[in-house]
């Protein structure tokens, strides 16, 4: 998770199956850009808690809230949880992105946080730029054009 105030513009590359959140408090031009790989952290005391959506999102929003940001502005824009792979006899495993998916969409409804972009599924991988200033992302993948939400 990196996180901004005023101008300038955060990047996460390599959105597979993995899940970029923005997180936009217009009033005070704070945002920040979290990179969640899986869906839950199932064990208590795992070092990488911005890994997991349920811990990552739980930490970013203590991070933001304690630099003056507020729920009941912020919104949220979303990219990524594509299906990267095929695995034979149906496994729900090949399919982290949708369980990644899922548990934002859970999450996010859970913590009252306004969803306002979301460009999620497919079979393609997404580098996302998220400009801290005007709320404004982008989804760059590779032989399309740019996306705009």
């Amino acid at each position: 998770m990196k996180m901004l105030q005023g101008e300038g513009i955060l990047i996460t590359y390599a959105l597979g199956s993995c899940i970029g959140l923005c997180f936009h408090d217009p009033r005070l031009r704070l945002g920040a850009l979290l990179h969640i790989m899986l869906p839950l952290n199932m064990e208590a005391g795992r070092t990488h808690p911005m890994k997991y959506a349920d811990t990552g999102i739980k930490e970013t929003l203590r991070q933001l809230e304690a630099k003056g940001a507020s729920r009941s502005r912020m919104t949220v824009k979303i990219a990524g949880g594509a299906k990267m792979f095929e695995i034979a006899g149906g496994s729900g495993l090949g399919n982290i992105g949708q369980r990644n998916i899922e548990s934002v969409h859970a999450i996010l409804k859970r913590d009252n946080l306004r969803l306002c972009g979301e460009y999620t599924g497919g079979t393609v991988a997404r580098t996302l730029l998220f400009d801290v200033g005007s709320g404004q992302a982008c989804i760059r993948s590779y032989g399309q054009k740019d996306i705009i939400f």
